[in-house]
């Protein structure tokens, strides 16, 4: 066949193609004819068949259709805009978008012929959609990626592991009032493979988020949200249903917050608890699960992370007969571990231990736990008062919230007990002005405190892929590193990411500071110091402050420079 007589049938590409001397015109002929037969794109023949180079490929295309070109290789899967990624549509035309850039999507296409792609998208965004040219194969890929992070819970689960599963959730109520779905077994099946899936991923929390558009599943693990699965949309009322049903909550009210708790028991010897909370939102009930996990309280003091002079202070403080040991952070820093770490080491038979929590996350046999409900009147104080008319040793408060509970517990620590809690401050010298501002006169603060340990929680570094980081001596200063510590010749590492981590991360580690109130800083308390000069006095006392913990976790090969500039201030 010559050229002459075949070159005017060819299309536009195919024609491009062949004048730029990048494929036969027979071949060309030939792959057109099939695409007609086929009805088959004709970019995607000549991808598969590999007759001209991907790159080249999308070059000629672009320059044919008018289409800018997008190169996926140095795209982040992370950054796709997650509430437009419409499975079916993205199925369908085999289209992906890829970012949004103030009120227009753009989204990657591999067949520029294909106009209803944007149309749909168009329509079913409400926005202004641009395509843009990538290569075939990168396109696969990328959007294998997207819809299988979308999808695919768990499918290393094995049926055994959920048809095992027992839910601990009393007698389940009534499901006359319309949600008659919550028991249908796809529904169930999805809800258990997702608790498993967080159990397995050692995540600590479970979101389930209803937009309008969207329905969002995120775990965090590691102290980081991770987007875990898109469910149809169309679900979501009844996959909330689902889980309010097994942690006993009214499912026929959607308008107010409820509370709630899932036993989930994986074996005779293991079981998780979830504590569950629900909130309204503008288009449905969000759902947050906590990950309660009894085994995070046996790790042992060594686990956690303490330097061994703070390991000490804090044993030395537990073994006092009395006196108040303060545990400070923001929620999710892991008060609640370092002090059941605590309770851990006095749970003994000789001795009479009582806890207020609001709830209790940990269950400890042989500790007297009890959930404070200020609905009925129970409270932190009025429990306080009822403890001590039962002849306790050590008391736990979960946090002093008010100066009624901080009177009371720094009164216990006075008169022969051992008392830990918990305070909402950001180190530990602030928490001594805190008690001051609640009100809590200078002298019970000084003759109470042993102890105040402000904490983080730290990625920790995966051993697997860590890699070596190269950082100037002139940054290693300014982010407050030492001439000692930099002469000491020690290696920064940096997140990598393998299939055996989250991102470069596996696991976390503690950063503390660990401030024992001495002499010196009690008489600072009673001449009215303020948190700075409580802090320059715990300096000179070579108290590590967090951030110092934090660099020396960095020193240690434990975590990135990169993490501690994210959970510490400099």
């Amino acid at each position: 066949m010559s050229k002459t007589t075949t070159a005017p049938r060819l299309p536009g590409l195919a024609k491009r193609l062949v004048d730029a001397g990048l494929i036969a015109e027979d071949i060309a002929s030939e792959l057109v004819e099939e695409s007609r037969t086929q009805q088959t794109p004709l970019m995607a023949l000549l991808a598969s068949r590999g007759k001209v180079a991907e790159a080249r490929l999308v070059e000629a295309a672009a320059e044919e259709f008018g289409l800018p070109v997008f190169d996926l290789s140095a795209f982040e899967p992370d950054l796709l805009p997650k509430e437009h990624l419409n499975e079916k549509l993205i199925q369908k035309h085999h289209a992906l978008p890829l970012m949004q850039r103030g009120n227009r999507l753009y989204i990657a296409v591999s067949d520029p012929t294909n106009l209803g792609a944007t149309d749909e998208f168009k329509f079913a965004t409400g926005m202004p959609v641009e395509g843009v040219l990538v290569e075939p194969h990168k396109l696969d890929r990328l959007i294998e990626g997207a819809l299988s992070a979308a999808s695919s819970l768990m499918d290393d689960l094995g049926d055994d592991d959920l048809d095992n599963l027992a839910i601990d959730s009393g007698e389940e109520p009534d499901t006359a009032d319309g949600s008659e779905g919550v028991d249908d077994a796809p529904v169930v099946r999805f809800v258990n493979k997702l608790l498993m899936d967080a159990i397995h991923r050692k995540a600590s929390d479970v979101h389930l988020e209803p937009f309008e558009k969207d329905f969002r599943v995120r775990f965090r693990i590691d102290g980081v949200l991770h987007e875990v699965a898109h469910p149809p949309n169309s679900l979501a009322p009844r996959i909330t249903a689902r889980v309010k049903v097994m942690s006993r909550m009214d499912i026929a009210e959607r308008r107010i917050p409820q509370d709630g708790r899932i036993k989930l028991k994986l074996s005779r010897s293991r079981a998780i608890d979830f504590r569950v909370s629900s909130l309204p939102t503008l288009y449905g009930e969000k759902i947050v699960m906590r990950i309660l996990d009894p085994s995070s309280a046996s790790m042992g003091i060594d686990s956690l992370g303490y330097e061994e002079e703070q390991k000490q202070a804090y044993l030395h403080a537990l073994s006092r007969p009395y006196g108040m040991i303060l545990v400070t952070g923001p929620t999710g820093s892991g008060k609640t571990v370092s002090l059941y770490t605590g309770l851990g080491i006095l749970n003994t038979p000789d001795r009479n231990i009582s806890t207020a929590e609001d709830p209790s996350e940990i269950n400890m046999p042989g500790v007297n736990q009890v959930n404070i409900n200020p609905k009925v009147g129970l409270t932190f104080a009025s429990a306080l008062r009822a403890f001590l008319r039962q002849d306790p040793d050590i008391i736990m408060v979960g946090e002093i919230r008010d100066l009624e509970t901080a009177e009371i517990s720094i009164k216990a620590a006075q008169t022969g007990h051992l008392v830990l809690s918990t305070l909402h401050t950001n180190d530990a010298p602030q928490t001594l002005t805190r008690l001051a501002n609640m009100g809590v006169p200078p002298y019970n603060i000084a003759s109470s405190i042993l102890l105040i340990i402000a904490q983080r929680l730290g990625r920790r570094l995966c051993t697997n892929c860590m890699a070596p980081e190269d950082i100037p001596e002139e940054t290693l200063r300014k982010e407050g590193f030492t001439d000692a510590d930099i002469q000491s010749g020690f290696t920064a590492y940096k997140p990598v990411g393998c299939d055996q981590c989250t991102n470069g991360y596996k696991g976390r580690v503690g950063i503390y500071q660990v401030l024992p109130v001495t002499e010196k800083m009690q008489r600072a308390i009673l001449e009215g110091a303020n948190s700075m000069q409580l802090a320059t006095l715990a300096e000179e006392d070579g108290i590590d402050d967090l951030r110092r913990s934090g660099l020396k976790k960095v020193m240690a090969g434990l975590t990135s420079l990169e993490e501690i500039n994210r959970v510490t201030t400099d």
